[in-house]
């Protein structure tokens, strides 16, 4: 069982940065693949981010260049580095860990473990 909670969202202005934080209970988060999703209001939740337990990544088109997963083992958290944040990249963030498949997935159902949430909202 893993339990994850996020931190990090609030209000910024377009252009600026946030970094989520997921911390995760547990002691098996290393061997975990975690990814970042994100759900705006009235619209399906997508993919963002994922990094596996070596650290590879994947992103989403929509992301690349702007933000960046990282991930501490030894703090059990994972982050998500947000660069040249626009209006668009407002939703509700979630993390969640990988609990089918291997490497790194982009699909939902591939996560078993999920986050609450931290809002993030951009402003024009």
């Amino acid at each position: 069982q893993v339990q994850l909670v996020e931190s990090g969202g609030g209000l910024v202005q377009a252009g600026g940065s946030l970094r989520l934080s997921c911390a995760a209970s547990g002691r098996t988060f290393s061997s975990y693949a975690m990814g970042w999703f994100r759900q705006a209001s009235g619209k399906e939740r997508e993919f963002v981010a994922a990094i596996t337990s070596g650290g590879n990544t994947v992103y989403a088109d929509s992301v690349k260049g702007r933000f960046t997963i990282s991930r501490d083992n030894a703090k059990n958290t994972v982050y998500l580095q947000m660069n040249s944040l626009k209006p668009e990249d407002t939703a509700n963030y979630y993390c969640a860990a990988q609990t089918r498949g291997w490497g790194t997935s982009t699909t939902i159902a591939s996560y078993g473990y999920w986050g609450q949430g931290t809002q993030v909202t951009v402003s024009s």
